[in-house]
């Protein structure tokens, strides 16, 4: 719940709140039942809130009865995820993934949003305006989702041109990967004298940055910073950033890069394992850089094989 606090305050709102809800299984109407419901719409009212974000995702029936229920706006934590990312994107590559990540997460739910017009439904025969609106704008959705693949494609294909061209070079690339806001851009700076901005922020990189740094006289190598990962990660932020995230299988190494300074580092690590597995990047050999160790509460510090201790802040280690 910290960790949806801190989303929450990347996208520009307040914690009013927070409620806990222990259920077997979720209602199927509400997910949290309607005695939960309650409870949560008069602090709503108390708390003069304008928004009520929820740490599941939910299916869009659920939304919507949520939504109509507490009479304020109902977000889970995709469309929270997905909001940021809108925000931060900056490229075009950038802009066209969460576009069309933001067009996959709508779609299902476009059905509630013309509830109100289908009601006017005449007799046998007449349709009413909702469901002629709710199919076009369904078709419309679509060809703008196959735009934005097609568009996706080509951008795949660039970076194909550019990938055989480094294989050709025999330049090595070293993609820098890790939970969000455990220190990336810091790092990338560190090493190359870059100046990504890096601030302590959820999802401060949504473009691939990629910069040279030379090891030694015969020794360069290409260093990538890639997007953050997080627990619950979209299903379609995932599809959309392949082209980005598939950099990671064609890496030559990769830099897991852990906050140390985190207690809950070995969870955070454990759902970038998952992803760096799903992207099909398993084989590529990686060190552990755990970073922050400035501020790192243990005795000894993480060390061995395949794994550094280092402070990209400071430049200790």
């Amino acid at each position: 719940m910290d960790e949806l606090a801190a989303l929450l305050e990347t996208a520009g709102g307040q914690t009013a709140a927070v409620v806990m809800q222990s259920k077997d299984s979720p209602d199927p109407r509400t997910f949290i039942g309607e005695g939960k419901v309650a409870e949560v719409k008069e602090l709503v009212h108390a708390m003069d809130a304008d928004m009520v974000i929820f740490d599941n995702s939910l299916s869009p029936s659920q939304q919507r009865v949520l939504s109509e229920e507490l009479n304020v706006s109902v977000l889970d934590r995709s469309a929270l995820i997905l909001d940021i990312f809108a925000q931060r994107a900056r490229t075009r590559e950038g802009r066209l993934q969460v576009e069309l990540a933001q067009y996959k997460y709508l779609l299902p739910r476009l059905t509630g949003m013309w509830k109100h017009l289908e009601r006017q439904e005449g007799a046998i025969g007449t349709r009413g305006p909702g469901e002629t609106q709710l199919e076009s704008d369904r078709r419309h959705i679509h060809r703008k989702i196959a735009k934005l693949e097609g568009e996706l494609k080509d951008v795949r294909r660039v970076r194909s041109t550019q990938r055989d061209r480094r294989i050709k070079n025999e330049v090595p690339v070293v993609a820098i990967v890790g939970y969000t806001n455990a220190g990336k851009s810091t790092l990338l700076n560190r090493l190359t004298g870059a100046d990504i901005p890096a601030n302590n922020r959820l999802f401060d990189t949504l473009d691939t940055t990629t910069r040279t740094l030379e090891i030694s006289d015969t020794c360069t190598v290409l260093l990538s910073d890639t997007v953050g990962f997080i627990r619950k990660l979209p299903h379609h932020l995932v599809e959309a950033f392949k082209a980005t995230l598939e950099e990671l299988s064609f890496a030559d190494l990769l830099l897991h890069v852990i906050d140390a300074s985190n207690e809950e580092w070995m969870e955070q690590a454990e759902v970038v394992d998952k992803l760096i597995h799903e992207l099909g990047a398993d084989h590529t050999p990686r060190i552990e850089v755990f970073n922050k160790c400035d501020r790192w509460q243990g005795e000894i510090r993480p060390h061995g094989k395949g794994r550094v201790s280092v402070s990209a802040k400071t430049g200790e280690g």
